[in-house]
């Protein structure tokens, strides 16, 4: 699900991308909310809390929200570099790679969050989660020509809701080569939101126990996603090693 592209991706290993990546964007999101108070992959949410606090002069919370869309961008854009460089090298495994990436860097916030005091560890991590969530989101978009966004519920809602109302039309009305298509779309689309909502359970229990050390827990298993799909690309050459 990190090695195939293009025509070579079918619906089963976008929807096995998607439950695991939404897993984790759904724990990620939900716990740094439940130890900051903020959404790290909510951009949406983020700038319109963000427009309030500037017109109500609380220019102090708005900057730091707008400091999680910057982070979520540069995560984007970091994504966007090392796909590109992997690509032109012909690595295949480099979107492994950035879940692997991702893994790591999550393991040194929640370290640093242990580590250093409150304040300090608390903006770093808010800021270091979100661009974490950007960087997966664009990894995820690009390896899925769009079909997979991780961590954008807003789309998936308006996707299943077009979809349905396509549907509804009823057999007599759809090409049922437009109708599979359509169903397919469906069922990834309601995984996605399910995943999203029960890694969301999960990131907050988890919290709860073990506090910043569920974000280990959630790196290890990206780990676990990525170094299979990344032994899978060098036994196979796609690596241009053969």
């Amino acid at each position: 699900m990190l090695i195939q592209v293009g025509q070579a991706r079918t619906i089963a290993v976008d929807l096995r991308l998607a439950i695991w990546l939404s897993l984790v964007a759904g724990a990620v999101n939900a716990a740094g909310f439940r130890a900051l108070g903020y959404f790290s992959a909510n951009m949406t949410g983020n700038v319109s809390t963000a427009s309030d606090m500037l017109a109500l002069g609380r220019f102090a919370g708005a900057f730091w929200l707008l400091m999680l869309l910057a982070a979520f961008v540069f995560g984007a854009f970091v994504s966007g570099l090392l796909i590109a460089a992997g690509e032109r090298r012909n690595l295949r495994g480099i979107y492994a790679f950035s879940i692997l990436l991702e893994a790591g860097l999550l393991v040194g916030l929640a370290l640093l969050d242990l580590t250093w005091s409150a304040q300090a560890g608390g903006q770093l991590m808010m800021v270091g989660l979100s661009m974490l969530m950007g960087l997966q989101n664009a990894a995820t978009t690009k390896i899925s020509d769009a079909k997979v966004r991780t961590s954008h519920v807003s789309g998936i809602a308006t996707d299943l809701g077009l979809e349905l109302a396509e549907l509804s039309r009823g057999r007599a009305a759809l090409d049922p080569a437009r109708r599979d298509v359509l169903l397919a779309r469906l069922v990834l689309h309601l995984a996605t939101l399910f995943a999203f909502f029960g890694g969301g359970i999960s990131g907050v229990w988890g919290y709860e126990q073990i506090g910043p050390m569920v974000f280990v827990i959630i790196a290890a298993l990206l780990m676990l996603i990525a170094l299979p799909e990344l032994r899978k690309a060098y036994r196979s050459g796609e690596n241009g090693r053969g």
